[in-house]
């Protein structure tokens, strides 16, 4: 495991500098019946997270609902949904591995968050240039 652990911690940097992207998108840990699984999961993830912010790459979390309900339009999406909804956003034509539609469900679930969250930054400074310019009148 320990050699697992680094080589992801060194793919995941090799990537960055390569890209160079500013942020990361992770889904957050859900519980299974095998802890053994979560564990292992959980110690990937933190060598994931750590890459990246040594590297100052923000990450973002998502729950797998949060993933299923931007790209499916449910958070009860089948794990097929996801798949099919991803290719058909994208417009990939073929085959897609389930781990690859499963990054490409989280990059475009973090996509929408950020066009949100940058709308109700905008829409909050809008408000605050009206509230402005009616107390100076």
């Amino acid at each position: 495991m320990p050699q697992r652990l680094a080589r992801i911690h060194t793919q995941i940097c090799s990537v960055i500098e390569e890209w160079s992207p500013q942020e990361a998108a992770i889904e957050e840990v859900f519980m299974s019946r095998n802890a053994a699984s979560a564990l292992k999961l959980g110690q990937a993830r933190g060598v994931a997270i750590a890459a990246c912010e040594i590297n100052r790459v923000s990450v973002n979390e998502y729950a797998a609902r949060a993933v299923k309900q931007a790209v499916v339009g449910t958070g009860a999406a089948a794990k097929h949904q996801v798949m099919h909804m991803t290719k058909t956003l994208l417009n990939i034509r073929g085959e897609l591995k389930a781990d690859a539609a499963d990054a490409l469900a989280l990059a475009i679930c973090h996509g929408h968050n950020r066009l949100h969250r940058y709308d109700a930054a905008a829409i909050g400074s809008r408000r605050r240039s009206r509230r402005r310019a009616v107390v100076k009148a």
